[in-house]
């Protein structure tokens, strides 16, 4: 006995004739709800459950995968160089660009607390800026591909911010300190843990840490600034790696805050030091 034709009938569009099933569901669709499925056809509410079902791809520290690669490093590569080339065109050190961005401990000390800030931004010659900015180059899209975005965003600014506490509490206060080196050895830092993470050797690495150690301890460069971003990075990069998989994000965000409360704490009391 032959089925009625009334009776194949698609269950999204009852005035359409269907006699393919969806794949998933079993139910009749019309070829304007037919998806193409790895096996046979499905229809459009099984495709989207399937997927809300499907796990998105995450990197090690537990960041969504992001399809531009370093889009966030060049962009930090971009300031820079636009903040450098602000300078020079207004005056370079004789610029309201350097005398209001500078760290200068007595400064902050008395209010100007975005110095902190924007002296990671600023840099004292084009020599300066290009060996930090080959060095976000290197390394930055490294560590954002194993951060993700949002993460090594986070990351790059607090390591920042350690380098620039640390001076804050450690170089003489009269004198200005500028550049994105904080930020950078906080990058050689969590590049050392992620790697040490997934077993790779890192001798090319730890000499390279060695030489610039070495050049931070000369002229006028500030080694507080190094040594802060550096120790930031190590808290950070042990937090991204290591952190257990069922609290990753709750254990990242606590140290991320934890940082910062200490180095709220540490600016506090610096500038109660300084003050008369």
């Amino acid at each position: 006995m032959s089925t009625p034709a009334s009776d194949y009938r698609c269950y999204r569009h009852p005035d359409h004739e269907a006699y393919i099933s969806c794949q998933r569901c079993e139910r009749l669709i019309c070829p304007e709800c037919m998806r193409e499925a790895s096996v046979g056809f499905q229809c459009p509410s099984c495709i989207a459950e399937g997927a809300r079902t499907v796990r998105s791809p995450r990197t090690i520290a537990g960041g969504a995968v992001s399809g531009r690669d370093g889009i966030v490093s060049m962009i930090l590569i971009g300031i820079n160089v636009a903040a450098y080339v602000l300078q020079v065109a207004m005056g370079d050190r004789n610029s309201a660009v350097f005398d209001d961005g500078a760290l200068w401990g007595y400064g902050v000390a008395n209010g100007d607390y975005w110095r902190l800030v924007t002296s990671a931004f600023l840099h004292g010659s084009i020599l300066h800026l290009a060996f930090n900015m080959y060095a976000l180059y290197l390394f930055g899209p490294f560590v954002e591909r194993a951060l993700g975005t949002w993460r090594f965003t986070a990351a790059y600014l607090t390591c920042a911010m350690t380098g620039s506490v640390l001076v804050y509490l450690l170089a003489d206060p009269r004198i200005n300190t500028i550049g994105a080196s904080g930020a950078v050895f906080g990058l050689f830092a969590m590049a050392l843990i992620l790697l040490l993470r997934a077993r790779q050797d890192v001798r090319g690495l730890l000499a390279l840490l060695a030489i610039n150690a070495l050049i931070s301890t000369q002229g006028n460069i500030s080694w507080q600034g190094h040594l802060g971003g550096f120790l930031g990075g190590l808290v950070l990069g042990a937090a991204f790696a290591y952190a257990p998989r069922k609290h990753r994000t709750l254990v990242q965000v606590g140290v991320l805050a934890a940082l910062w409360i200490a180095m709220i704490i540490a600016i506090v009391l610096r500038t109660n030091a300084l003050l008369p």
